[in-house]
């Protein structure tokens, strides 16, 4: 992973270059910092697109909408920790259970920037499991 100033994010893709999403639930991959200082891991080295700082990610609900920048996500889902992280040091994939952070769609392109702030705009009430029944 490459630390970049700013990435440019197209809808319903992703983070352009980015070899690991995939377009529909895993397109932007959100972790904050604060998890990652705890299990004193370096950004970007486990594979997230986007670090933050004060915002609890874990804590976020699915159907949530963030507007970064210029830029609008949907939180799609948890990201499950997978086996790749034990290469990185055994145990690992048992230290992030919970904690690796929430995968996004991209709902609205453009540009994020290192330092953008992240608003919680909305939540998607379909997205978060509410169904309603036909009468």
């Amino acid at each position: 992973m490459e630390e970049l100033s700013e990435a440019r994010a197209i809808a319903n893709r992703g983070l352009e270059g980015c070899a690991h999403a995939r377009p529909g639930q895993r397109e932007i991959l959100i972790v904050d910092g604060e998890t990652l200082d705890a299990m004193n891991l370096a950004p970007g080295s486990i594979r997230e697109n986007i670090t933050t700082t004060g915002l609890n990610v874990n804590g976020l609900e699915v159907g949530r909408r963030l507007r970064i920048g210029g830029v609008c996500l949907e939180v799609s889902g948890v990201c499950t920790p997978c086996d790749q992280l034990e290469r990185l040091r055994p145990g690992l994939r048992r230290e992030l259970w919970g904690r690796r952070g929430m995968l996004c769609r991209v709902i609205e392109g453009g540009t994020i920037r290192r330092g953008d702030l992240i608003e919680k705009i909305a939540l998607v009430k379909e997205a978060a499991g509410a169904k309603h029944a036909a009468r």
